[in-house]
């Protein structure tokens, strides 16, 4: 699984309609911020479902509405390897969520998925507003912090079709390995029940 900062999930899909992306907006910003002065929008769903692509239609119009582009976040690369959903999610609370809930810039080192270690720092400021994506993002664990958490899906075929597609050979061997850690992450943390939008693309 690799993130290369412009897209993750399959750039070849239909974009979401403009009006699910301002419905996503609208309701933030009616929301006074939980995470010390930053608006969080979580994107969360299983692979291949559409969420990087998502979070940057999210980004681009945060961008058109304030002229400020906002960092995404990407679970990507807080995964410590193939096994590491639930692992992420820890990374994430401790790294980004609580320094900036004590107004405090965020911290995390990305994962370095070809050499399997930690590998760059990357800063996430307290900015007025932050988007995160990526499957186990809407954890309980990480959920207090979010304005909006949406849940974005797509039939199981056409994901696989997207993953495969995004990431080739490096991904098939370890598509059902990562599915079941989906499976019961979600089932466990009932993610899609609490969102509070659930979208398909």
């Amino acid at each position: 699984m690799t993130h290369d900062d412009v897209t993750h999930d399959d750039v070849t899909h239909d974009d979401l309609p403009d009006r699910d992306v301002a419905v996503v907006l609208d309701l933030a910003a009616v929301r006074a911020p939980r995470c010390g002065r930053t608006r969080i929008v979580a994107v969360d769903g299983p692979s291949g479902s559409g969420k990087t692509t998502c979070a940057g239609r999210l980004a681009e119009a945060l961008l058109s509405r304030s002229g400020i582009a906002p960092q995404v976040v990407h679970m990507d690369d807080l995964y410590p390897g193939w096994d590491g959903l639930a692992a992420a999610v820890p990374r994430l609370v401790a790294g980004v969520l609580a320094p900036l809930a004590a107004g405090l810039a965020g911290r995390y080192r990305r994962w370095d998925w070809a050499a399997g270690r930690d590998g760059d720092a990357v800063r996430v400021p307290a900015a007025d507003w932050l988007v995160v994506e990526g499957a186990g993002c809407g954890a309980r664990a990480a959920a207090w912090s979010y304005v909006v958490l949406v849940w974005l899906d797509a039939p199981a075929d056409e994901r696989r079709r997207r993953g495969l597609a995004r990431d080739g050979d490096t991904y098939a061997p370890h598509w059902e390995r990562w599915a079941a850690q989906e499976r019961a992450h979600f089932a466990s943390e009932g993610t899609a029940a609490r969102a509070d939008l659930r979208l398909g693309s």
